[in-house]
């Protein structure tokens, strides 16, 4: 008599969700890598804009400066002239080609161990991100401390220079650190970039309780990521054609390794039809196309916008087409993404808000105000070479409603292709089924 088949093994209780268990080493070496990376694109980018041959070897410490500015840090200008002599500077700028860099290597070491599972509780999910953090912290102090130099201002062999000889005024300026306002203002920087990267990634892990709330932001966030990624690549292109038709490499190179994404997300803005105020007087110049210098170089605070840009080139025009195309590209693609029951109304604010908090980042990280002075014997400002000043800063709210009435419009018309486009994937797929 054949024995009757074993039973299937009764299947047991589902088993909880393996999540990954990033530590410390993996903490450090995403920390380490953009430091490295930041640093190597800083240096090089300094280097490029001649930034090598400063007195007393203060190249890497300007490098580390470069770094620390890029992320939040707060630098401080000092001067000293001897007893009848003073000066006076400041500077508030972020490299953002330094900063994008950073920025992407932080988010990809991140969000690899997050990706190899779908789901991560929420205490995981902190802990990784602490450690993170407790490193950057720790790599930021070394930076602030590091990013220290003082330099010799040569008064010439003219009159100025024989009258510093005489009193003894021997001007000297420098660079140093706010070590807790850099540690403050770094772990900022940090904590939005993950935020941005849990945001964004499509494979990234969250908490239970935050899925539904982040499903709501990810397409429109996504979008807007790949719009600012967009810019900088149809930037590099346009420098690097620039770089071979016209010459000028050095420069190009230094201005896509320190700034391109501060030139191209200030077009961004200007396309939309927002208005900058601006000013380069003295020695201080900007490596960027010279109809932005010739726009800036007046006597007084200049206006930034299309039209005063216009009345140098025409073509400046052409903006308003990028951002129009890039735009509506950019709400398809966070329309395709979006759950197919939002309404189109639905789209277009949630459109409005994602553009609007974008402008009110570039209008933030591309400020720029910088300026330097110096006073001898009670003469304020002598010698056209000592002092100088550059200003660059957005006129906010305007900048903000008119990315309001971009986001709307575009959102809008964006999703009406999006939405044609999902019932014919649905129809096919149905017809596919029937067969």
């Amino acid at each position: 008599m054949s024995r009757p088949p074993n039973p299937a093994p009764s299947p047991g209780p589902p088993q909880a969700p393996v999540t990954a268990r990033p530590g410390w080493v993996l903490a450090l070496a995403t920390v380490l890598g953009a430091m490295v990376a930041m640093g190597a694109v800083a240096a090089l980018g300094l280097w490029a804009a001649g930034a090598a041959d400063l007195p007393d070897t203060a190249f890497p410490r300007v490098v580390v400066a470069t770094v620390v500015t890029a992320v939040g840090g707060s630098m401080e200008l000092s001067g000293d002239a001897g007893v009848l002599a003073e000066t006076h500077a400041g500077v508030t700028v972020m490299p953002l080609s330094v900063t994008l860099t950073g920025a992407l290597v932080v988010g990809a070491g991140f969000l690899r161990p997050c990706g190899r599972r779908t789901v991560a509780g929420a205490r995981q999910l902190a802990w990784w991100a602490a450690r993170i953090a407790v490193l950057w912290a720790v790599a930021l102090i070394a930076l602030a401390f590091a990013a220290r130099q003082t330099f010799a201002v040569d008064l010439g062999d003219g009159v100025l220079g024989a009258i510093g000889s005489l009193f003894g005024a021997e001007p000297e300026v420098g660079f140093t650190t706010d070590v807790p306002l850099t540690v403050a203002f770094g772990l900022l920087w940090l904590a939005g970039v993950l935020a941005i990267a849990l945001l964004a990634a499509r494979g990234a892990p969250v908490p239970v309780r935050l899925r539904r709330p982040r499903a709501s932001v990810r397409p429109v966030a996504y979008a807007m990521v790949v719009l600012l990624l967009t810019y900088v690549v149809v930037g590099l292109v346009v420098a690097l054609v620039t770089a071979a038709v016209r010459g000028h490499a050095a420069r190009t190179f230094a201005l896509v390794l320190l700034g391109l994404p501060n030139l191209v997300w200030l077009a961004l803005t200007i396309g939309l039809g927002a208005t900058w105020k601006g000013r380069v007087d003295g020695p201080f110049g900007l490596p960027v196309p010279h109809l932005l210098d010739e726009v800036l170089r007046t006597p007084d605070v200049s206006t930034l916008n299309l039209g005063t840009l216009a009345e140098h080139d025409h073509r400046v025009w052409w903006l308003v087409t990028v951002d129009a195309v890039l735009l509506l590209a950019a709400a398809f693609l966070a329309a395709a993404r979006s759950p197919a029951r939002l309404r189109l109304w639905e789209h277009a604010l949630r459109m409005a808000v994602a553009l609007v908090l974008t402008v009110l980042l570039i209008c933030l990280s591309g400020r720029i105000s910088a300026h330097y002075g110096l006073s001898l014997l009670g003469i304020g400002d002598v010698g056209g070479g000592l002092s100088g000043e550059l200003l660059l800063r957005p006129r906010l709210w305007g900048a903000l409603g008119l990315a309001a009435l971009w986001g709307l419009v575009t959102g809008l018309l964006g999703a009406l292709p999006a939405r044609v486009v999902r019932r014919r994937h649905r129809a096919v797929r149905e017809a596919a089924g029937g067969r």
